[in-house]
């Protein structure tokens, strides 16, 4: 099992929690939840996946992510297998739950 960690760079602070997906056979579950430091405009990333030795394409679906998503959030992505399509998905699908309110 692997365990990755990312940082970015945020505009806006999120203020709701979300959860999609599950830990399953080639999918993944996202967490999406406010920073514990309120001033610190940044977004946190951990990533426990099943998978080693693909640190370079987490960074690459995240970079991308990040281009469009300017939340400061922590994010735990825990994955079983998931393809880069899905985690793509699965981070929008978080975003979207956030941005539809508090009880997300």
């Amino acid at each position: 099992m692997e365990h990755l960690t990312f940082d970015y760079p945020a505009q806006r602070a999120v203020t709701a929690r979300a959860h999609v997906g599950v830990v399953g056979s080639g999918d993944l579950e996202v967490l999406l939840s406010p920073t514990d430091n309120p001033n610190a405009l940044a977004a946190h990333v951990v990533v426990r996946t099943s998978v080693d030795g693909y640190s370079h394409i987490w960074k690459s679906v995240l970079d991308r992510f990040f281009t469009r998503y300017d939340g400061a959030a922590q994010i735990e992505i825990n994955d079983f297998g998931a393809t880069p399509g899905v985690v793509a998905l699965r981070l929008a699908e978080a975003v979207e739950a956030a941005e539809q309110g508090d009880d997300a």
